[in-house]
């Protein structure tokens, strides 16, 4: 049986993940009857559609519009392309040029059987299911063969804008003993309804999420890795309105972790949250399938709310992120749940708090490598003093065994981090993780002590919310802003009108494949 340090009854636990199960399913019973039209593209995109037209709008967004717009999107893309595969014996890429150039209307064919369409499309689905398949292979071979850094791993970002910068950034991150390497978006384009496409050097905030950026960073990583003899992991953002196809992109280039949260979206982007959560589970089941961790959001929930009183709005959404990832076939081991050291420094007592919360989560979610996000609500042009901050919340990262470190800078909160400051922070974590490696091992706390107690608080508090989200459902508690104090309407935001129930041809074989 499992030992808490903090005292944790564990039929608690299971009480909060039942009713998670609960709210998850209502959820999941609505998604399994709905498609959208960045799910129809993601198939699209898995079946060989590929390219722009000569305006740079991608192929797959032309494919699915032209099916929306004569008001049948809800059988689905792969109904019609592979109807007209069936019909002119053509490829989905050469029907998609076909469509381009107003030569087809993939609509207008006669139907044929389910069984003879599965048939044309079978040799274009096993391709990207065997691409998929062998850049996990292709991983798994490396890790093996040069290694990786030790949990926690240290995470770190670029944000140039121009890949090629970025790969400059990155190979000196690698060089510097990062694990992880993110690839901040462009600001804004979450709100983009297409994903564009090609190498890019023109990102405000960071850089165009695009499966040739993705290939581009995958090549200049792994020879960095070779290099150093250490395998280095790729992350992205797949979230927003093109969700799943991000996710399919990261899947054909090899990419090891995304942010993939169900919720962020609709709080933090005004995404529909009805087009957020179908979205969701397709993008975490290709995930789940290309062996990607995600990294959901919880923490930037205490950017918006105290995290103090807040605390168990973040156990909430990791208790509810699990049971969707579940569903979505995606395992413990691959679920990067959030949350993050964002008290007040002037808080007396903060660092015990602090230390409550993440053994806690650690406790409840064993499994998981769960991704801890440094300060940042409370970061000042105070660069000594932020240094400071970032050691305590590393302290804590080694102490509670978290499985993924997002590195703070001691520059915070001024600019965007020049290399120095990006090897200070890898510097500072490298030397907490060393001397204190194993202190979680070694020390234990104070029966019905303040660090037990506060975390025993917390997770009473998540049961009770829990069991008002249960009751209520989920899309009612985002509309009355459960979450981070932010109100959502359930037909408010942006991507509603890209939402379709599923028609009686309706065909997605990659569900099925995936999840098995």
């Amino acid at each position: 049986m499992q030992q808490s340090k903090l005292n944790i009854n564990f039929d608690d636990v299971q009480l909060a993940r039942d009713l998670a199960s609960n709210i998850a399913k209502s959820v999941q019973s609505f998604v399994d009857n709905y498609t959208t039209v960045s799910v129809e593209r993601t198939l699209c995109r898995l079946i060989g559609i590929n390219n722009t037209d000569p305006n740079g709008v991608p192929l797959p967004n032309i494919v699915v519009d032209a099916i929306k717009d004569k008001g049948v999107i809800d059988q689905g893309a792969l109904f019609f392309v592979g109807n007209a595969v069936v019909e002119t014996k053509q490829t989905p890429q050469q029907i998609a040029e076909r469509i381009v150039d107003e030569e087809l209307d993939i609509t207008s064919f006669p139907y044929r059987t389910t069984e003879k369409i599965e048939k044309a499309l079978q040799p274009y689905i096993n391709e990207s299911i065997e691409r998929i398949v062998s850049k996990r292979r292709n991983r798994d071979e490396q890790i093996s063969t040069l290694g990786e850094g030790s949990r926690p791993y240290l995470y770190v970002i670029v944000a140039t804008g121009n890949i090629y910068e970025d790969v400059r950034q990155a190979e000196a991150a690698a060089r510097q003993g990062a694990d992880i390497i993110a690839v901040i978006r462009t600001t804004g384009q979450s709100l983009l309804d297409y994903v564009p496409y090609g190498a890019t050097t023109e990102g405000f905030g960071g850089t165009y999420a695009t499966q040739e950026n993705f290939r581009i960073m995958r090549e200049a990583l792994d020879k960095v890795g070779k290099e150093n003899g250490k395998y280095v992991r790729l992350c992205n953002y797949c979230s927003g309105l093109c969700m799943p196809e991000i996710a399919a992109m990261g899947a054909l280039e090899g990419l090891d972790v995304m942010l993939n949260d169900a919720l962020y979206g609709i709080l933090f982007r005004d995404i529909n949250m009805q087009r957020t959560m179908i979205d969701q589970f397709m993008s975490r089941v290709i995930n789940g399938f290309a062996g990607v961790i995600i990294n959901t959001g919880e923490d930037n929930y205490l950017t918006t709310a105290d995290a103090v009183e807040e605390a168990h709005t973040v156990l909430a959404s990791d208790f509810i992120n699990e049971q969707l990832a579940l569903m979505a076939g995606l395992p413990e081991e691959q679920m990067g749940l959030g949350h993050a050291f964002e008290m007040d420094p002037n808080l007396e007592n903060g660092f015990l708090m602090e230390l409550a919360q993440a053994q806690m989560i650690r406790e409840i979610f064993p499994k998981a490598p769960l991704k801890y996000m440094p300060p940042t609500k409370f970061m000042t042009g105070n660069i000594f003093k932020g240094h400071l901050q970032d050691a305590l919340f590393n302290m804590i990262g080694i102490w509670t065994s978290q499985g993924i470190q997002l590195l703070g800078m001691p520059t915070e909160a001024i600019h965007t981090p020049f290399m120095s400051d990006r090897y200070l922070a890898i510097e500072n974590a490298q030397y907490i993780f060393n001397n204190m490696r194993s202190i979680g091992e070694e020390v234990e706390f104070k029966k019905d002590g303040m660090i037990q107690k506060r975390a025993q608080e917390v997770l009473s508090k998540t049961i009770d919310l829990l069991k008002e989200l249960e009751s209520k459902g989920l899309f009612s508690a985002l509309e009355e802003g459960i979450f981070g104090g932010v109100k959502r309407p359930k037909n408010g935001g942006k991507g509603l009108a890209g939402v379709s129930s599923k028609g009686e041809h309706y065909y997605n074989p990659f569900i099925a494949l995936m999840k098995k």
